[in-house]
């Protein structure tokens, strides 16, 4: 493994509880490859416009109509994203579901012709495969015995993120961060050593 492509995609950047998940992901992953290089893409800052008019149009015609606006940028996008050997999500969840911003991100890197196709048997992913780590944090709990509300969010990410061929998808959530205290902090523990025990075995994956 030689570099990692993280997207942030908290409007609290660093300071964001998925945030500093998603640091201990990458730690972990330095563990084993301690070269590794890091992409950052920090999405969560309004740096990323919404598509145009021009890919909407591109997507539902037999062609891009265009190469420019946002047709350029989800070029870069998807190599950034196709250049990398693992990707790190770190996101909120927004009223049960993602935040506008990685929606934004998704539909630039979810394209037609570019990173799925469309035939007989429907979409097909064009990606090759590779680890995907997403780091999640969210007010209330939406799994476990104490889940109070319904989860749209990690359904969503693992279809989507399949469709365009990455299925190896692993989550890890800091959840009830709106109890704060010592409470969140029993909840980031448990999940440091859920965390903890993942890598542990998987060794000899990150290796690679």
């Amino acid at each position: 493994m030689k570099n990692i492509l993280h997207v942030s995609a908290s409007p609290r950047g660093k300071a964001a509880e998925s945030y500093r998940l998603s640091l201990e992901i990458i730690a972990a992953l330095r563990q084993r490859s301690p070269a590794i290089e890091v992409i950052d893409r920090p999405i969560g800052n309004d740096s990323l416009p919404h598509i145009d008019e021009d890919y909407a149009i591109s997507q539902a015609s037999a062609g891009d109509v265009s190469d420019a606006g946002s047709m350029a940028r989800s070029e870069e996008l998807v190599r950034e994203l196709e250049s990398a050997d693992c990707v790190v999500i770190s996101t909120p969840m927004h009223n049960l579901s993602l935040p506008s911003a990685l929606k934004a991100w998704i539909d630039h890197v979810v394209r037609a012709r570019r990173t799925f196709s469309i035939g007989p048997a429907g979409k097909v992913g064009l990606l090759e495969d590779r680890p995907v780590f997403i780091a999640i944090a969210s007010g209330g709990r939406f799994s476990g015995e104490q889940a109070r509300q319904p989860d749209f969010l990690t359904p969503y990410l693992k279809t989507i993120l399949a469709m365009i061929g990455l299925r190896d998808v692993t989550f890890f959530t800091v959840q009830g961060t709106g109890a704060g205290g010592e409470a969140l902090e029993r909840t980031r523990q448990a999940t440091a050593r859920e965390l903890a025990a993942h890598f542990a075995e998987a060794r000899d994956v990150l290796a690679q």
